[in-house]
């Protein structure tokens, strides 16, 4: 470890929709440290349509689907875009000055295990036209150390770097740590950093965390180490390191759209109720997918 500096402990908020949505969620505010630019992280399961068609303003959707999700999340959104997030996929939506979006598991009944990541977009390009990438789970790089497998579907670890090129470079990691190994997560200086862990007690810099105590530990750009260290010392660990430049902008919010201005809130507003969004097709029913 490069640095001894123990991480804060931030809270992960239980939320519950009914019998078929529960997540884990960690909520950013206004230049919230250490979060930022992270606006939020949920880890869910979902297992039928939850949330109808809705808009979209001034930061990216971010939907990464764990290989143990036993459907995939049927997708589309008002620029046209109609595709299944596989297990293992990850698609971005990027909703600029505005987008309408709708995703639902691909089989009712059949439980999706994933990340929903929240991701500011810089004000100057919260006016930019939304666009809507995709990367499927063949494409995910893999790198396989002794004992440790990491999925790299945004951003890079060592010389393996994914394809994907988002609008705001962050890092997503997917890290299988089998019992008694270790690995050092590498932080760039001046980004803020914090873990999620998916399951086991997973240690972060010497100190133990599990997911059913509602924390994870986190970094403020100003204390982040050179690295964390992330171990499994009793039994095997699944977590996702976050880092990122924070933006340390406002943010203002209004249901799902956040942006850097009560101007510039009014006027996605404004464009919303008068159709700047686009719309979705009729209503369609869950795709026949595996």
């Amino acid at each position: 470890m490069d640095n001894p500096k123990m991480p804060t402990i931030a809270r992960l908020q239980p939320m519950n929709f009914g019998s078929h949505f529960r997540a884990y969620a960690r909520r950013g505010g206004e230049a919230a440290e250490p979060i930022d630019p992270f606006l939020g992280v949920d880890h869910a399961w979902i297992s039928a349509p939850t949330f109808p068609p809705h808009p979209h303003a001034g930061f990216s959707a971010v939907s990464y689907l764990f290989l143990d999700s036993e459907t995939g999340i049927d997708n589309r959104d008002s620029l046209r875009n109609h595709n299944l997030i596989s297990p293992g996929g990850l698609h971005w939506t990027a909703a600029g000055r505005g987008v309408m979006h709708e995703e639902f598991p691909a089989k009712t009944g059949k439980t999706v295990h994933r990340l929903q990541i929240f991701v500011n977009l810089a004000g100057e390009r919260q006016s930019d036209a939304p666009l809507a990438l995709n990367l499927a789970p063949e494409d995910v790089p893999v790198v396989q150390l002794p004992g440790i497998k990491i999925r790299v579907p945004l951003g890079s670890f060592g010389e393996v770097r994914s394809p994907l090129i988002p609008p705001t470079e962050v890092p997503l990691l997917d890290i299988s740590l089998d019992e008694g190994a270790e690995l050092s997560v590498p932080i760039p200086a001046g980004q803020s950093a914090f873990v999620m862990p998916i399951y086991g007690k997973l240690a972060v810099n010497g100190q133990h965390y599990e997911l059913d105590r509602f924390t994870l530990p986190a970094f403020p750009a100003q204390a982040t180490p050179h690295s964390i260290s992330l171990a499994a010392t009793q039994g095997s660990v699944k977590a996702v390191p976050f880092t990122g430049s924070p933006l340390r902008q406002p943010v203002y919010w209004q249901g799902l759209m956040a942006l850097a201005s009560p101007e510039a809130l009014a006027a996605a507003i404004a464009a919303y109720q008068h159709g700047d969004f686009g719309t979705l097709d009729s209503p369609i029913a869950p795709a026949n997918h595996a």
